[in-house]
């Protein structure tokens, strides 16, 4: 009864829109914590290391550094635990999955970002 339960809200869920975003991208991931009989909203934010799965499987993997020390989290796109998911930053990188940003530390860990050319009026 559960599972079925979880369905249903994963797929109310999956008619919301989501931003896009791809590996390189920084994140805010804000999701719902629901502790005894209270509930609240933290906030994780970094950088998505890859996208992975399809269709109500698919999940993403965002990292951070909290004091110096590497942390990350593995969401389903689709839960109805997320209450919201903001794009911060576009990066540019040239691979979908960029595990290489766990062996590097300070500004080698840095990700370049997209520049937005805005369209000349006439």
């Amino acid at each position: 009864m559960d599972l079925i339960k979880i369905a249903e809200q994963a797929m109310a869920v999956e008619g919301a829109k989501l931003p896009d975003f791809k590996a390189g991208d920084t994140v805010t991931v804000t999701y719902r914590i629901k502790e005894e009989n209270k509930e609240r909203l933290q906030k994780f934010r970094g950088v998505v290391i890859q996208l992975k799965g399809q269709g109500v499987t698919k999940t993403f993997t965002v990292r951070k550094v909290s004091n110096g020390i590497g942390v990350e989290r593995i969401f389903p796109i689709y839960s109805p635990f997320i209450a919201e998911i903001e794009v911060n930053k576009i990066g540019k990188v040239r691979r979908s999955r960029i595990f290489y940003l766990r062996n590097l530390t300070g500004k080698k860990a840095r990700i370049k970002e997209k520049q937005y050319v805005a369209p000349k009026e006439q």
